[in-house]
C-alpha cells in the first residue's frame, strides 16, 4: 500500500530518531549500576531525539510549524500546518530499562488532527492514521475491539503525577473500573496505550494530566480505527485539553460513566 507524503515523512523522521534512542537505550542499563545513575543520559537522549525529529520535519516540510515537548511552539509561528511532536514517551520507561517507550508525530491542519504515528522502536511497531483513510500497522488494518462487556475488558490507565487531588481521584476510578472489568494495565507510555485500543489489545484508555504531544497521534489513530475518543467532559477533541478517554464504541459510554460516577461522588464528599 503506497504511502502518504505526509506519513512517509513522519515514519522516516521517526525511525532516524528511533535508531538513535535504541543505541541509546542499550546503554541505560549499563549505567544502571552507576552511582549517578542514568537520568542525566537519558534527558540527553530526549534531546537528541527531539532534535533529528525538528531537523527532518523541517527540512520536509519547512513552511510547517512545531509544538514539541521540549521546544514548545516553533517553527513558523504562523503555519496552519502543525507538527505536534513528542520525541520520548514513556521517558520513565526508557529510563530504568523497560522497553515500552515510543516516539509520536502528529500533523494538526487548522486546529484539526488530519495524521498520526505512533513508532515504537524496540518491538519495530509504526502506528499510522490519516483522516479518512483508516488506521494501519504496516499494512494490517487496525480495528478496535468487538468486545462488548465490561467484565470480559481489559482497560489501560495512566497514574497522574505531582498532583494530590488528581492522585486522590485516580485511585477511586481505578478502583471502580477494576471492579466491573477484566483488569487494569498500566504500562506509562499514553501514545501507545492509545495506539493499543486502536489496534483492540485495550478495550479502553483513561489518563489526565496529559499534554497535546501525548495525545494528538494516538487521538486519530483511534478514531480511524473504528474507536471513540474525547476528553472525560466529553469534549469530541481532547488534544488540547489535559485528559482522554478512549474505547470501542459498544464500552465508550459505559466506561465514561463509570468514571464520571466517581468524580460526581468526589465532588459532592
Amino acid at each position: 500500500m503506497a504511502l502518504s507524503p505526509n506519513i512517509n515523512v513522519m515514519i522516516k523522521a521517526a525511525e532516524k530518531a528511533g535508531r538513535t534512542l535504541v543505541r541509546d537505550f542499550g546503554e541505560v542499563e549499563q549505567l544502571q549500576v552507576s552511582r549517578k545513575g542514568p537520568g542525566d543520559f537519558v534527558s540527553a537522549a530526549d534531546h537528541r531525539a527531539e532534535e533529528t525529529l525538528f531537523y527532518e520535519l523541517g527540512k520536509a516540510r519547512p513552511d510547517f510549524g512545531f509544538l514539541m515537548e521540549e521546544r514548545g511552539r516553533a517553527g513558523n509561528k504562523d503555519a496552519e500546518s502543525i507538527w505536534i511532536v513528542d520525541p520520548l514517551d514513556g521517558t520513565s520507561n526508557f529510563l530504568h530499562g523497560i522497553p515500552h517507550w515510543c516516539i509520536s508525530i502528529a500533523l494538526e491542519e487548522k486546529g484539526e488532527i488530519i495524521a498520526g504515528i505512533v513508532h515504537d522502536p524496540v518491538k519495530d511497531e509504526t502506528f499510522r492514521a490519516e483522516k479518512g483513510m483508516g488506521a494501519f500497522i504496516r499494512n494490517k488494518r487496525l480495528r478496535v475491539s468487538g468486545r462488548k462487556s465490561m467484565d470480559g475488558a481489559m482497560i489501560a490507565t495512566g497514574q497522574p503525577v505531582r498532583d494530590q487531588t488528581k492522585e486522590d481521584l485516580f485511585i477511586h476510578e481505578y478502583q471502580a473500573v477494576l471492579k466491573q472489568s477484566l483488569g487494569i494495565r498500566r504500562f506509562g507510555a499514553a501514545a501507545l496505550d492509545l495506539a493499543y485500543v486502536a489496534a483492540g489489545r485495550y478495550e479502553g484508555f483513561w489518563e489526565r494530566g496529559l499534554k497535546a504531544w501525548d495525545m494528538a497521534a494516538g487521538y486519530i489513530i483511534v478514531k480511524e480505527a473504528g474507536g471513540r475518543i474525547s476528553d472525560l467532559d466529553g469534549k469530541s477533541n481532547p488534544v488540547h485539553g489535559d485528559n482522554v478517554l478512549a474505547a470501542n464504541a459498544e464500552l465508550y459510554d459505559e466506561l465514561k460513566q463509570i468514571l464520571n460516577s466517581v468524580r460526581r461522588e468526589k465532588n459532592a464528599a
